[in-house]
């Protein structure tokens, strides 16, 4: 049970929702989908059990994901989504914790407010937003607080976050709504194209994390799908090659290239040679797709490296900012002074 004093970071992804609790670590990590009542609006399932209703539930309930690009496109169900997922933590309604979640850097006040809003109605007793490319470098183990520039490539499931850090702020960012969700979604579109098949978002996920990949291999791999004939109405079954993915991807993995050449090309001289020295840091589920180091590198002539944990880095680092809350605000770049709310109740 949580007492007075604790802390909970939660990474609100539009693909995964992991909570990371003060002395215990990633507690909970599961898919940002909730099953509920056209009709009524009753939630019946949350995270994974709601994960595997998708294109399965009858005409009453209906399998969404109420967080689209990163931000909330779904108030009701999100609140919902998040009271069921804290309660799965042992969240007690009478030791109300500080929260804080992280949020792309291009999002607007009105967004923030809203992410706020629904951790505060979700139970929280302070709601802090930290912006993505922030939480991922503290999760990364980099020190913020160093005169020292450094370059986050954040790659979630709606958004990717790039982000130069320095002295505990952000002096060039760039967020890009070309994430996990547009790699499954360019994943079906080739396959439909090409093969006229019809597959869901869960197999063109499963595709991208066996088989996906952005920069040629060493030796090629494949994997066996199903899918539903456009033609003929029929299953069908299909042999993919890595080296067709990298295809169906290149659009989308360029676009995040552009966006890390871009921020470079903005940042000041010494700190490009500070992150020459340092090299890119790639964090977020988006980050362990094959080949997506050497890509960026090939593009910008500076090694990439991912981060030990990329998946769970921001998670860490929404719960670690409330802890080194004094180094934050020292830097003015601090969530309570930027971009801090509090129930006054």
């Amino acid at each position: 049970m949580f007492n007075f004093r604790q802390n909970i970071g939660i990474d609100l992804g539009t693909a995964t929702v992991i909570i990371y609790v003060k002395g215990q670590g990633i507690v909970l990590r599961e898919p940002s989908v909730a099953a509920i009542d056209r009709v009524s609006g009753k939630v019946y399932a949350v995270g994974d059990e709601a994960q595997k209703m998708i294109g399965r539930t009858p005409g009453n309930i209906v399998a969404i994901r109420p967080l689209r690009d990163g931000v909330i496109s779904d108030y009701d169900t999100t609140e919902k989504m998040l009271k069921s997922f804290l309660s799965k933590v042992n969240f007690s309604k009478f030791f109300k914790p500080n929260i804080v979640i992280c949020v792309p850097s291009g999002v607007t006040e009105v967004e923030e407010r809203a992410v706020v809003d629904v951790a505060l109605q979700a139970g929280a007793k302070r709601a802090y937003v930290i912006e993505e490319p922030i939480a991922a470098a503290i999760g990364a183990g980099i020190d913020i607080a160093e005169p020292n520039g450094n370059m986050i490539v954040d790659i979630g499931g709606g958004t990717t976050d790039i982000a130069v850090i320095s002295l505990g702020g952000v002096v060039v960012s760039n967020s890009i709504k070309i994430a996990g969700d547009t790699f499954d979604d360019a994943i079906i579109k080739y396959i439909k194209n090409k093969y006229n098949i019809l597959i869901g978002e869960r197999t063109a996920e499963e595709i991208k994390k066996s088989i996906g990949c952005v920069f040629p291999l060493e030796e090629i791999k494949t994997t066996s799908i199903k899918g539903r004939n456009l033609i003929t109405g029929l299953p069908n079954t299909l042999e993919l090659r890595s080296d067709e993915i990298i295809d169906a991807l290149s659009e989308a993995a360029n676009s995040i290239a552009d966006a890390i050449h871009d921020v470079l090309e903005r940042t000041p001289p010494e700190l490009v040679g500070d992150i020459a020295t340092n090299h890119i840091v790639l964090t977020g589920g988006g980050a362990l797709m094959q080949g997506f180091d050497k890509l960026i590198e090939k593009r910008t002539g500076i090694p990439a490296k991912i981060a030990e944990d990329p998946t769970t880095c921001v998670a860490i680092g929404t719960g670690v900012s409330l802890e080194s809350m004094d180094i934050i605000q020292a830097a003015g770049n601090s969530v309570a002074e930027r971009k801090n709310y509090e129930n006054m109740n």
